[in-house]
């Protein structure tokens, strides 16, 4: 198989097995006591991905929990980050966002007696195009500057591919007093990020894309530091985000104390079996490094577009930015010359990609483990009459 698909599901580590097996063998030759004497104990596990989890975003340690599911974090991110106060009570998100982050925002206006309808901003690109310029996004911050209460942006589109300027876009929505905020889904672990330095205040994704630690796996959450000490700010409470020195004192300590940094907004334990296959994950991140994943990628990436742009009709036009600054490991193609019959040829010959309505063929050559062989075979394939 030419496995073309990693921005939807990354493959497994070879060595996730072995984790998970170590996990099983803990649980059933410990039992409760696994939570200070397994192999890895159970009580501080999401402390393993403090280092790790924050070299993958550009975070500080501290500053990254791996915990829940994306959009579960989203929500309880905005309950802290989304703080409508009169006038400025609006949200900006991009049009056509993936769809669990406009219900997300949707539900968390109505929560709060808002009209999604007058207080949802869409920045949509101009007419023609399929991008989003910064500049427009800019105008659209500066032009609600007294109503914007929160920028929520993908930081990398899962439909074209775009990488946005986060640092530029943060700088605006802080410029105006709005907080700043970035589902990284399809960024975390293909492209290189420095949430830290470009100073947004949180971000979510999930890792079970480009991080290859499978289907539904635990996702990732930022809170900036300026943040994340801050005891004071809303928050969902939970046993697992209270300080650690008090965990075990429920019965004597009924208000919760958040614990500092990240780890301040977990709600519940982590669940072990989930995590273990993101311990394999990010060994792998740690050992090869973003910059040099970055490297191969811009060479994979812009091999399989000179290919295309060899290979495919007229009739096509990649909907990806060309600046490999612009974009991370995928290219998403319109097709208009029989989309869907072009697309079922592909798996029959071994090759998987996936499909997006109406005409949309997204490919992502992921430098972990695609070859430049597979993206030449797959336009070739997918450039024939």
């Amino acid at each position: 198989m030419i496995y073309l698909c990693g921005n939807s599901l990354g493959l497994m580590p070879t060595s996730v097995r072995a984790r998970m097996q170590e996990e099983l063998d803990d649980w059933g030759r410990l039992g409760v006591e696994g939570h200070f004497e397994a192999t890895r104990p159970w009580f501080d596990y999401h402390e393993r991905f403090r280092e790790s989890g924050a070299r993958l975003v550009g975070a500080l340690p501290g500053e990254v929990v791996m915990m829940n599911s994306l959009t579960v974090n989203l929500h309880l991110l905005m309950v802290s980050f989304y703080r409508p106060d009169g006038r400025r009570n609006k949200i900006l998100i991009e049009d056509g966002a993936f769809p669990s982050d406009t219900y997300a925002v949707k539900t968390h206006l109505q929560a709060r007696g808002l009209d999604p309808d007058e207080a949802l901003l869409l920045c949509t690109p101009r007419p023609g195009e399929d991008l989003l310029r910064t500049e427009d996004i800019e105008d659209l911050i500066e032009e609600n500057a007294d109503e914007l209460a929160l920028v929520m942006l993908g930081g990398v589109n899962f439909r074209t591919g775009q990488l946005l300027d986060m640092k530029h876009i943060t700088d605006a929505a802080h410029a105006v007093g709005a907080m700043a905020g970035f589902d990284l889904a399809h960024a975390a672990g293909n492209v290189r990020l420095s949430l830290h330095d470009w100073n947004v205040d949180f971000a979510c994704w999930c890792s079970y894309k480009y991080l290859n630690s499978g289907p539904g796996a635990l996702a990732g959450a930022f809170v900036h530091e300026r943040h994340g000490n801050d005891s004071d700010l809303p928050r969902f409470a939970g046993w697992w985000g209270n300080d650690p020195k008090t965990r075990f004192k429920m019965q004597d300590i009924p208000e919760f104390i958040p614990n500092q940094g990240a780890d301040g907004w977990q709600i519940s334990n982590p669940p072990i079996l989930a995590a273990a296959p993101l311990v394999a994950s990010l060994e792998i991140f740690d050992e090869v490094g973003m910059e040099a994943l970055e490297r191969k990628s811009r060479l994979l990436t812009g091999y399989l577009e000179f290919l295309l742009k060899r290979s495919l009709p007229d009739s096509c036009e990649m909907i990806t930015p060309e600046d490999p600054s612009a974009r991370g490991c995928q290219l998403s193609v319109r097709v208009k010359d029989r989309p869907r019959e072009r697309f079922d040829r592909l798996r029959p010959a071994g090759i998987t990609c996936d499909f997006r309505h109406p005409d949309v063929i997204r490919l992502a050559p992921v430098p972990l483990y695609n070859s430049f062989m597979d993206v030449h075979e797959t336009a070739e394939i997918l450039g024939a009459s």
